[in-house]
């Protein structure tokens, strides 16, 4: 059981009256992250803001899931997991790769890396040094995509630490949109 009941259109007020009403009018729907977060217009304004600013990182999808898995798996967030699963099963990751991003690693040496950075951008940034930057480049990683891996952590955070206070569990989750989205 969720601890808020999710609002709409109709039972928010003020600015989330108009972000709900403005998702519904684009989208023709809301899910329980966002019809749950319209308590604080504030919180529900940066979701949308800072989903919207991560769906342009210059990261593949497959790797961005992982990233999201491995987070999600630490912060232990049921329904965040169970959207990245589906979300990196739709980009083409294997059930082992997804297994493995959930522990931080991959099977590329590349993508373990990043993957592994997305972690400690988690649990321990004022870890980070510069041979770890270095070695991100000379797997082909930009300045940008690295960047990037802060902003997917960033939201990860957000989604999984609401779901977690709100009580919102993986059955919440619309089976026909398997990933995180402003509509959520």
């Amino acid at each position: 059981m969720t601890r808020f009941p999710p609002l709409t259109p109709y039972t928010a007020q003020g600015a989330a009256r108009s972000l709900l009403g403005d998702l519904v009018a684009r989208h023709g729907k809301i899910g329980s992250i966002v019809a749950t977060m319209a308590h604080s217009p504030a919180v529900l304004a940066g979701y949308l803001d800072l989903s919207r600013a991560t769906k342009r990182a210059k990261l593949p999808r497959h790797i961005t899931e992982r990233i999201s898995l491995a987070v999600q798996h630490r912060q232990e967030c049921a329904l965040c997991l169970a959207a990245h699963i589906g979300g990196a099963r739709a980009a083409g990751v294997d059930d082992s790769e997804i297994k493995m991003a959930r522990e931080g690693t991959s099977a590329d040496p590349a993508i373990a890396a990043i993957v592994a950075f997305g972690l400690q951008v988690y649990t321990a940034p004022a870890t980070i040094t510069d041979d770890q930057i270095t070695a991100l480049r000379h797997h082909g990683y930009t300045d940008r995509q690295i960047i990037d891996v802060v902003g997917i952590v960033a939201v990860n955070v957000l989604t999984g630490a609401f779901n977690l206070v709100a009580g919102l569990r993986p059955t919440e989750v619309p089976s026909s949109n398997p990933t995180h989205s402003a509509v959520e």
